[in-house]
């Protein structure tokens, strides 16, 4: 004990934690009962169920805690910016030297100070149109390049792109920027013009749809979401955009601006994109049930057919009686020809009989004297009267003409003998006997045209050039020699018209 430095006093000194536990007592037997008013900041509702928080003015701020048991006794439910008045005691946290409230009952005291600036400006940018949903862009089903704007070292970056690529792997354009302090407002709100001015066919390609995201924080912390011109920047666009700002519980102002709002930074990468896997077992489905629509409506069709074709009747029997009828009639048609043919040959034979030269020789002599009768009387008509003709000058031209006129008509009807005369030729059945051809006749005088016309046994006349000769159809399609025929009887001569002159009609 000699070794120990004089003491200048008799006071004993304290440990730390007797002096800590000292005003720890003191301040609870000073301040056992306290009301105390003032605006709820930073606060956490822990997962054992204890609730801390912060109350402050515009000059200072305490620490404050909610145990467990007075939570639900608690008058109002403690959210960021409330102003409320806390009963309950001061104590101290003896391990950090802190002093704080336990509270144990909490009313509330009216909109704090930030809320009520808040709930100013959300009114005016409510009356002007901001917020109304016939305003809002829909979001793209299935964007190919998507804009996030949050900060590029966070844990919500990571979280966005992990998303993205398990759900839609497309392209992800990050513009880097501050979210939290006085320059957070005006680096999103750059970065949302910036995205709007890129051009669709330009290098850098144009997102689809845009992410602004933040974690969860304090009403301090995510203050610079509520700035007007933020809101104002994000109303003005042209690219549909998300709000992810906060945890679920936290509003911003961006959120009632923004086409669609997100609890979360992954739940905005989920509303964002589609899930491919999804997409294609909906296509696969639709497929499916195309298919089995179609195969479906052509069984059905196929059924009504069916049904419909037993009413009605068979198409052999509809097409019976036609073709019993048509058989009938191209049974009598080859029959009718030959018959209708055998009756127009025997009706020219007896007109080509009275087309003989001689008759039309004759009818050209008879035109060929009158016309040298009608010449001589004008020759004799000039002989008598050479004074009339020569006053008349025309005469002669006259003359001429009807000589003219005279030589015409006799050259017409010189051409038109000669073209008689051809088809006199033409028509002359007889004619290919000239060639060495021989015409088949039957017993009643009809031509034998094919070998099917004839029978065995059948007595037919052969017709040549130089004469006639009768024959007999034998079994092996040859001709056998007829018995003698009896001689002609002579035929009587006619009177009506001279020897070898017909008649043209």
């Amino acid at each position: 004990m000699s070794d120990l430095p004089p003491s200048d006093s008799n006071a004993p000194p304290y440990s730390v934690s007797e002096l800590a536990f000292a005003l720890k007592r003191t301040l609870e037997d000073r301040y056992g009962f306290v009301r105390l008013r003032g605006e709820l900041s930073k606060v956490t509702h822990h997962s054992n169920g204890h609730v801390y928080l912060t109350i402050k003015d515009d000059k200072a701020a305490i620490d404050g805690v909610v145990w467990k048991g007075n939570v639900r006794s608690l008058g109002v439910r403690p959210e960021h910016g409330l102003e409320v008045i806390v009963t309950g005691k001061i104590t101290t946290y003896p391990a950090g030297s802190r002093y704080q409230i336990v509270i144990d009952s909490m009313e509330a005291a009216g909109v704090g100070a930030l809320l009520a600036q808040l709930e100013r400006l959300k009114a005016k940018l409510a009356a002007e149109g901001l917020f109304a949903p016939e305003r809002k862009r829909p979001l793209p089903s299935m964007p190919a390049v998507v804009g996030v704007i949050t900060s590029p070292t966070g844990a919500v970056i990571r979280d966005i792109l992990h998303r993205i690529r398990d759900r839609w792997p497309c392209q992800v354009l990050v513009w880097p920027c501050v979210v939290q302090g006085d320059a957070a407002a005006g680096q999103v709100s750059a970065a949302i013009r910036g995205f709007n001015a890129i051009q669709p066919a330009g290098p850098v390609p144009r997102p689809d749809v845009l992410i602004v995201a933040r974690g969860g924080g304090s009403v301090e912390d995510l203050w610079a979401f509520n700035d007007e011109g933020l809101a104002r920047t994000v109303a003005e666009g042209t690219i549909p955009l998300i709000s992810a700002v906060g945890h679920e519980t936290d509003t911003t102002l961006i959120d009632f601006v923004s086409d669609r709002r997100a609890p979360t930074p992954t739940a905005a990468a989920e509303m964002a994109t589609p899930v491919l896997a999804e997409l294609r077992a909906l296509l696969s489905d639709f497929d499916r049930r195309l298919n089995r629509c179609g195969s479906r409506t052509i069984e059905e069709r196929r059924t009504r057919l069916i049904s419909a074709a037993r009413g009605l009747p068979r198409p052999n029997d509809l097409l019976a009686l036609a073709q019993q009828r048509f058989d009938i009639a191209s049974g009598r048609l080859d029959a009718a020809l030959q018959r209708n043919t055998a009756v127009h040959a025997q009706d020219l034979l007896k007109v080509t009989a009275r087309l003989t030269p001689d008759a039309l020789g004759r009818q050209r002599a008879v035109k060929a004297d009158r016309l040298t009768d009608l010449s001589r009387r004008l020759d004799l008509a000039a002989r008598r009267a050479p004074d009339r003709v020569a006053q008349h000058a025309r005469l002669p031209a006259l003359w001429e003409r009807l000589n003219d006129a005279g030589r015409r008509r006799l050259q017409r009807d010189a051409d038109r003998l000669a073209n008689l005369e051809k088809l006199r030729q033409s028509l002359n059945p007889e004619r290919p006997l000239e060639l060495g051809f021989a015409l088949v006749r039957k017993g009643d005088g009809t031509l034998a045209r094919s070998a099917a016309d004839l029978v065995s046994g059948e007595r037919v006349n052969l017709k040549f050039k130089s004469g006639d000769r009768d024959a007999v159809i034998d079994g092996e399609g040859g001709f056998v020699p007829p018995p003698a025929p009896p001689a002609p009887k002579p035929r009587p001569k006619s009177t009506s018209q001279p020897a070898g002159q017909g008649d043209l009609f």
